[in-house]
């Protein structure tokens, strides 16, 4: 694997929110570890709540024993979903804080993501796929068939998510697996990234011959050049040395 990962704070924020996190050596139980949060909460609870959220999953992960993936992102993210919501609970400066995380490990050719809240992992093998979805009230609307896709991308409640890390004693999140091949790529980011620019768009950034680093520089500013509204975070990881 080898991965690279940009945060920016956007054209209208005070504060940047969101966290990454990004290792194509081995954290503790997982080979490789690729991480986007995006905090939620005034004054500077959301990234409180985004960077605690990162750093003691990666603080965790360092002390479990290998086990199926699976198991282990879920252990951990129900540690620290606890320890987020008892931190709300106890100060009150991070009281209602929260934050979306959606995580992924690469094993033996197989991608495993978990994810919580509206941050996406997409897979791109020469055309962009989105993996996870949305938990939020307009995603729900669409599945419903209240909305259609279209519709759903200019939507005055875009920003209602219906869960994320922090915000209740238990957390249930979602789990995807995909197959990789030497040269595939995955995607993953926060909503001010995918609510600037959209899939078409991405598509043809990850199909450029570029080096990942110039991709995610060139995701956040496409993201800034159509209004950088909210704080972006961007992880580009490819499996095997394919450019």
């Amino acid at each position: 694997m080898k991965s690279f990962g940009l945060t920016d704070i956007g054209k209208k924020r005070k504060i940047n929110q969101d966290y990454l996190f990004f290792s194509d050596e081995a954290v503790g139980c997982f080979p490789n570890l690729y991480i986007v949060a995006d905090g939620m909460g005034g004054h500077r609870a959301g990234d409180k709540a985004s960077s605690y959220s990162v750093t003691r999953f990666v603080e965790l992960a360092r002390k479990t024993e290998r086990e199926l993936p699976f198991l282990s992102m879920e252990k951990i993210l129900k540690q620290v979903n606890k320890e987020v919501f008892q931190l709300s609970q106890r100060e009150e400066e991070y009281s209602g804080m929260g934050t979306t995380f959606v995580v992924a490990t690469v094993v033996d050719k197989v991608v495993y993501v978990m994810n919580v809240g509206d941050s996406r992992l997409y897979y791109y093998d020469g055309k962009l796929k989105q993996v996870t979805m949305d938990h939020s009230l307009v995603e729900e609307l669409v599945r419903a068939g209240e909305l259609n896709r279209l519709e759903s991308r200019n939507h005055p409640q875009k920003n209602i998510i219906t869960k994320a890390v922090g915000v209740s004693e238990t957390i249930q999140p979602d789990f995807f697996m995909l197959d990789i091949e030497e040269g595939e790529k995955i995607l993953l980011c926060s909503d001010g990234l995918t609510n600037m620019v959209d899939d078409e768009k991405l598509e043809e950034i990850m199909s450029e011959p570029e080096e990942l680093n110039q991709m995610a520089q060139e995701c956040i500013n496409e993201a800034l050049f159509y209004g950088g509204l909210d704080n972006i975070a961007v992880v580009i990881a490819q499996y095997g040395n394919g450019r």
